[in-house]
C-alpha cells in the first residue's frame, strides 16, 4: 500500500458488473494496484465508463481491457423482464441501464421472452459482454488509437458464479 501511494501501474483494466459476488480483484486473485476496476450494473458501457477506460489506458499504461460479465446477472434479468412485461414503475435510472443492454441482446431474442429461460439468460449475458467489447473498441478515438498504435487489447469474459471459473471469449 505504501509503495502505491504516488503512482499506479495496473496491468489490466476490468469493466465488470457491480454485483457483490463478482469483485474482480478476488475473481482474478490480484492485489492492490494490479487492476484498474470499473464496476457498474450489467457491465454496461456509457460515456463515464468509456472515459474511465480511456483514462486508465492512457495514464497507467495498462494494455489489457477485460469486460467481465457473469452468470445470472441481475441487470440482464431486469432487461429480459422489462422486455417481456414493460413496467411503468421502473425508474428512469434503471431504465437507462436496461436501454444500454437491450441493443446487445435484442438480436438473440425470440418472439416470446421468458426471463426464467437459463439458456436465454446465458446467451444474453454473453451478447451483452460482446456488445460492450464492441462499443469500447469502436466508440472511442482514444481507445481505437491505442489499439492500433500501442497494442491495447479489449476482450470479453464471463465469470460463472456456480463454479468460480472465468471463460474468455475467443470470438470477441
Amino acid at each position: 500500500r505504501i509503495d502505491l501511494k504516488s503512482t499506479q501501474q495496473p496491468f489490466a483494466i476490468v469493466l465488470g458488473c457491480s454485483d457483490s459476488r463478482v469483485p474482480a480483484e478476488i475473481v482474478f486473485d490480484q492485489g492492490l494496484g494490479d487492476l484498474f476496476v470499473i464496476r457498474v450494473a450489467g457491465n454496461i458501457v456509457a460515456p463515464s465508463q468509456i472515459g474511465s477506460v480511456e483514462f486508465a489506458a492512457d495514464r497507467t499504461g495498462a494494455r489489457l481491457v477485460v469486460v467481465l460479465g457473469h452468470s445470472r446477472c441481475g441487470a440482464i434479468l431486469a432487461t429480459l423482464e422489462e422486455l417481456a412485461r414493460p413496467s411503468k414503475e421502473q425508474s428512469r435510472n434503471l431504465r437507462s441501464i436496461v436501454e444500454r443492454i437491450q441493443p446487445a441482446i435484442q438480436p438473440i431474442l425470440v418472439s416470446q421472452i421468458t426471463p426464467t429461460d437459463d439458456a436465454l439468460i446465458r446467451r444474453a449475458v454473453r451478447a451483452n459482454v460482446t456488445g460492450s467489447v464492441s462499443h469500447l473498441r469502436h466508440g472511442s478515438d482514444i481507445l481505437e488509437r491505442l489499439i492500433q498504435t500501442e497494442g491495447l487489447v479489449i476482450v470479453g469474459a464471463e465469470y460463472c458464479l456456480e463454479t468460480g471459473v472465468v471463460e474468455f471469449f475467443e470470438s470477441v
